[in-house]
């Protein structure tokens, strides 16, 4: 390919908008253009990088046995009813209204209502297990503060995989080879991922894992054990259990007024104490009443882990309305002394003395509290987030990083084919429900977490395998006839040889062209000037690495598919 015959539209001034690395660079680069917010048109130079990606995705899918297929974006909003999730996702699901027609349907974020609904139309029998169907669609949610370039957008492209079995031990089968596929696709595009324990979210299912890439960029949190036994992401991570440190004598329940004082903050600075020493109340609704949670008072409540240890769906926070009618008070002043709800506590706060909370009054706050005297536990769990200084579950000190999620696989077993009803004729010809599994990809957020792995300051430095092109040559006399020839020349034989290559023949000074191949950062830059071939040499310089390799025109070929093979 050829510069002048390419559609390459580079800016030098930084997007004001853009903030993290991946998103300047894509802009920058000519690789992305903001149609609206939340939605991008990839322009050619994206679209290669993403294609490139796809296409890894789609040959490890293949490989690992899983069928491909094509499912609409919009759905009627009776399958998402059935399953249930119309409720879960709430505000994320695109709901069309504005035409009669499409009264009653949606942009699918996900597919696994639709899939299901395929196979229990058309698999009956145990014989036709165990099956993986799979597509690379673009999906869209309801983004409320889209950012960060294509890492949170309203539409984006991904890759969802559902596998049906006959039982969990084929399951277990199923999710085995999705694990290694995605394994086997992150290290072929090139990219530092982890593998950690997860929470399944809206999605359901009894166990997950995330593939996390660390970088600044990211929004969510990789939690490790410092000696490299336990990774998990933090909405996930368990730690180990606060040791009881004991107390010589239980205080006198007093009563505090602290008027204008609803904060932890307020409250602690007020009565000079830790934030560690209250004891924080959080109340919540859900689909059948109302739950409180005690969490220590510098820890928040994991909403994820609350909800799997209790079992309740549609939790939400509760209104100040349903909090004032439980407690008796306004919010900010509630406790556990004499709440009169299903109280689950945090195992921090089972270790606490003497410890500090609201009054259930408002404007009100009592010090002296201690369980067993003052309040009951009935009920305890973790179901606090990790936070620095936490340990993991074996002892070993946590550490947490920002990272970027490109992949989640779920064992769902049978929560959509209960709430669906789809089922299968076993050996015993009896009806069966089918266990099911859920694997995602964020095409997108390969192409950004790749950048975000590799670049530096003068642009991108793409990894081979996903590169827009493998080699650039930068022709550096336009209007040399030798030197164009050569660089021509040479384009064609690496193109001939299945090597893709941009080659620079812009009527522009040197230096310009330099900015622009660091830029855009593909591995390989290959250099072909006046100068050179007078000593009948060309340069070539790996994107990531100092040294420059001067070879003849006529060995160029062979270097460049030498390095190639290296840096694959």
């Amino acid at each position: 390919m050829f510069w002048t015959k390419f559609f390459i539209p580079t800016v030098k001034e930084t997007p004001h908008d853009a903030v993290v690395p991946s998103h300047v660079l894509m802009i920058r680069s000519g690789m992305l253009r903001q149609v609206v917010a939340g939605a991008y048109a990839y322009l050619p130079l994206g679209y290669r990088v993403l294609q490139k990606i796809t296409n890894i995705i789609r040959e490890e899918m293949n490989r690992a046995g899983a069928i491909e297929l094509n499912m609409p974006a919009m759905h009627p909003i009776e399958i998402w009813e059935e399953s249930g999730r119309a409720e879960i996702m709430g505000d994320t699901l695109i709901r069309l209204h504005d035409q009669p027609w499409r009264r009653g349907t949606v942009l699918g974020p996900t597919h696994e209502e639709i899939i299901t609904d395929i196979v229990r139309s058309y698999i009956n029998s145990y014989k036709q297990l165990p099956m993986n169907l799979y597509q690379i669609q673009t999906k869209f949610r309801d983004e409320q503060r889209p950012k960060s370039g294509v890492l949170r957008t309203r539409e984006f492209l991904m890759k969802d995989a559902y596998s049906f079995d006959v039982d969990k031990d084929g399951l277990d089968v199923s999710y085995d080879k999705m694990y290694a596929a995605y394994c086997r696709i992150f290290e072929r595009s090139g990219l530092p991922y982890t593998p950690v324990e997860a929470d399944s979210g809206p999605i359901g299912g009894d166990a997950s894992h995330e593939f996390m890439v660390v970088t600044d960029a990211g929004e969510d949190y990789l939690v490790r054990a410092g000696d490299g036994s336990y990774a998990a992401n933090v909405e996930r991570a368990e730690t180990e259990p606060i040791a009881d440190l004991g107390c010589d004598s239980m205080d006198e329940v007093k009563e505090v007024h602290t008027p204008g004082m609803s904060t932890i903050e307020q409250v602690s600075t007020f009565l000079k104490c830790q934030p560690s020493d209250m004891i924080k109340t959080v109340i919540f609704q859900h689909s059948e009443g109302l739950l409180v949670a005690l969490v220590r008072g510098d820890h928040e409540v994991n909403e994820a882990k609350l909800r799997r240890f209790t079992g309740v769906t549609g939790l939400a926070a509760a209104t100040p309305e349903q909090i004032e009618e439980l407690t008796g008070a306004s919010v900010g002043f509630a406790g556990p002394v004499g709440m009169k709800a299903r109280v689950v506590v945090d195992q921090a706060v089972t270790v606490m003395h003497n410890a500090v909370t609201g009054a259930n009054k408002t404007e009100y706050h009592i010090t002296g509290v201690n369980a067993g005297r003052d309040y009951e536990i009935k009920e305890t769990a973790d179901i606090r987030y990790a936070v620095e200084g936490d340990r993991a579950p074996n002892g070993s000190p946590l550490t947490f990083e920002k990272c970027i999620e490109v992949g989640h696989v779920f064992k769902l077993g049978t929560k959509y084919s209960d709430s669906m009803n789809a089922t299968f004729l076993d050996k015993n010809g009896s009806a069966t429900k089918f266990i099911m599994g859920c694997y995602g990809i964020g095409a997108n957020r390969i192409l950004a977490a790749a950048i975000e792995s590799f670049h530096d300051d003068n642009g991108i430095c793409w990894p081979i395998n996903i590169a827009p092109f493998a080699v650039h040559i930068c022709a550096l006399d336009q209007r040399d006839e030798n030197v164009m020839a050569t660089a021509a020349k040479l384009h064609d034989a690496l193109e001939s040889a299945g090597i893709d290559v941009l080659c620079d023949d812009r009527d522009a000074r040197p230096g310009f062209k330099f900015k622009d191949a660091d830029l855009i950062g593909c591995p390989i830059r290959l250099t072909v000037g006046k100068r050179g071939l007078a000593d009948n040499i060309v340069e070539i310089k790996v994107r990531t690495e100092e040294e420059v390799q001067k070879v003849s025109p006529d060995e160029a070929c062979a270097a460049v598919k030498a390095i190639i093979e290296r840096l694959s």
